[in-house]
């Protein structure tokens, strides 16, 4: 497993596993599946619903071959209160005394005082590294702008369909590390039989999904794939052995459509409808 490096010198593996849209009652056993296949990079949210069920999958494991992520959700006034309450909720449903990284899931409501209790969590060694998720450019030079601790991370929708350069080279100069969600569009456009992807994995012996995670690791993009299938959960880790040339790399960039593929966290329905969803515990 390769690694990338923090702004604050904590080590994040850059290809990791995914838990969204997992069911609680299917989230053990797929990510002990995940554990097995050599996973050590585990991504969650309270909003995902399965942070208990991942907590009973990695018990056993050594804590310091563990990455752990998680997401605080959308917080109330008072938000830093409030931000602490969720945390202590999250780290009991996981059952450790610390997490690896903990995210800002949407950049909704006072995300500054969410961001000044992450930030006291953090000093408290509660957590490792904190950043945030699904952060615009402007919104995150804001957060930048205007507190001590720059985020370690922004987790956005990244894959061949919408690249996110300019959003990566921003996160470079402002030292945040980019890390995809969506990978593989959920399949979108015809992403596991399009044309060029697939003679790109043919070329090196390998399918569309390792050429699109092996495109994105030699962008320097942390990468979290979702399976339920533990063949699949092998595969994606299987692409550390080939490199896409410069002209393969060039042909993908050509792919970007320079728009999500899902939705917009700036369209003024989505703001209103994830701001004002509340999580029950």
């Amino acid at each position: 497993m390769h690694n990338v490096t923090l702004n604050n010198g904590v080590e994040m593996p850059i290809l990791g596993f995914g838990v969204y849209q997992v069911p609680p009652e299917e989230t053990e056993k797929v990510v002990t599946d995940a554990l097995a296949a050599g996973y050590r990079s585990i991504d969650t949210a309270a909003a995902y619903g399965n942070e208990e069920a991942v907590g009973r999958a990695i018990r056993g494991i050594p804590r310091d071959e563990l990455f752990i992520t998680t997401k605080l959700w959308v917080q109330d006034n008072p938000a830093e209160e409030n931000t602490r309450r969720a945390f202590d909720t999250s780290l009991r449903k996981l059952g450790l005394d610390h997490v690896d990284l903990y995210l800002i899931h949407q950049p909704y409501r006072d995300v500054h005082g969410q961001w000044r209790a992450m930030q006291d969590i953090h000093r408290e060694g509660l957590a490792r590294a904190v950043g945030v998720s699904n952060f615009h450019p402007d919104r995150l030079v804001d957060l930048i702008e205007h507190h001590d601790i720059v985020p370690a991370v922004n987790q956005i929708e990244t894959h061949p369909f919408y690249q996110r350069t300019a959003d990566q080279d921003l996160m470079r100069d402002r030292g945040v590390q980019i890390e995809s969600w969506g990978p593989f569009a959920e399949g979108k456009n015809d992403l596991f039989t399009h044309p060029v992807l697939s003679e790109i994995g043919g070329a090196h012996g390998k399918s569309v999904a390792q050429v699109v995670l092996r495109w994105l690791i030699q962008r320097d993009v942390v990468v979290i794939p979702k399976s339920v299938r533990a063949d699949r959960m092998a595969e994606n880790l299987d692409v550390f052995d080939f490199a896409l040339t410069d002209d393969q790399m060039a042909r993908i960039a050509d792919l970007d459509t320079g728009a999500s593929q899902f939705f917009d966290h700036r369209d003024p329905g989505m703001t209103l409808q994830l701001g004002n969803h509340r999580l029950t515990d």
